[in-house]
């Protein structure tokens, strides 16, 4: 039964479309990151609370990397970029309502089920077949304010910050792509992304990826071959996932968190005592460690209201 296959346990290891995905995903990091890296030192978040003991100030050897979806925004960046060029009208209703779809499982499920995944990725390839990169990159920016910005998780992004503070580099890792991902985490003030590299001939999408998308062991391989490129030592790197199918990632570096797990993966860092943190409901997580962090984020909402939207548009 399809419909239940977010139940099954997956057994995933990297295959060599992981691998060109990952070191795909790191190359196109790199090149984006040195203007992030400029204008992360002038962010400054709206954070009160006290900064955490870890990260260790002035380890240049270490980083951070940030999953995205649920991680460090409610929900799934590539949902509310659906909406943004349904708005735009990129493609029509029945589209919407697949998005809206993907979403509710999302949250409801609150797994990242791969058969929706794949069914949304290979939506957003058809969408976007023929437009420009940089048309998209422009978009990108207006969706993040109208739909993204209001959904990030204050305590994640304070986590986040804390790595910057203490002179660090920080990175999303996510299987949106790479040119979303990229303004998501330049308006963060992070140092870049590592995300789903699609396809582009003379700044056209073909309606193809390189590799495969970057979830599960590709993310893994991604992270692995941006630590080479830039020197660090992962053994005091830090993530955070909120899924299991980031375990591959979270295992690869010294400092692992689980950032409002799902049950899979709070089962799995509590045998492992890694770090955990739940911002969707402000009860404390389990004490493993956990360093202070900053505000509780809203609790996590949304779904009816994008069901109900696509309604009144019918």
């Amino acid at each position: 039964m399809a419909a239940l296959g977010w139940l099954t346990p997956r057994r995933r290891s990297a295959t060599a479309r992981s691998v060109l995905a990952g070191e795909a995903s790191a190359e196109a990091a790199r090149k984006s990151s040195q203007e992030l890296e400029e204008l992360a030192l002038e962010a400054a978040p709206d954070v009160t609370d006290q900064e955490p003991a870890f990260p260790v100030l002035g380890d240049v050897k270490a980083a951070a990397f940030f999953d995205l979806d649920n991680t460090v925004m409610q929900g799934a960046a590539l949902f509310h970029f659906g909406r943004g060029l349904y708005k735009r009208k990129f493609f029509e209703t029945r589209d919407l309502a697949r998005f809206a779809w993907q979403q509710a499982w999302f949250r409801l499920a609150g797994v990242e089920d791969p058969e929706h995944m794949q069914d949304a990725r290979d939506s957003a390839l058809s969408i976007v077949k023929g437009h420009r990169v940089s048309e998209l990159m422009s978009i990108g920016e207006e969706i993040y304010d109208e739909y993204m910005a209001e959904r990030i998780w204050p305590g994640t992004r304070a986590l986040a910050q804390a790595h910057l503070d203490a002179g660090q580099k920080v990175w999303l890792v996510t299987a949106a792509p790479v040119e979303i991902a990229t303004v998501i985490a330049r308006r963060l003030g992070l140092t870049g992304a590592l995300g789903t590299v699609a396809e582009s001939v003379d700044g056209v999408y073909t309606g193809k990826l390189v590799g495969e998308p970057l979830h599960g062991p590709a993310k893994a391989e991604a992270v692995r071959a941006l630590a080479a490129a830039e020197g660090l030592d992962l053994s005091r790197c830090a993530a955070y996932s909120d899924s299991h199918n980031d375990i591959p990632m979270l295992s690869l570096v010294g400092h692992p968190y689980a950032i409002n797990p799902d049950a899979k993966l709070r089962k799995h860092a509590r045998n492992l005592d890694w770090r955990l943190r739940d911002y969707r409901t402000g009860r404390k997580a389990a004490k493993v460690g956990i360093p202070a962090a900053a505000g509780v984020g809203a609790v996590a909402g949304g779904t009816a209201a994008a069901i109900a939207l696509h309604r009144r548009r019918r």
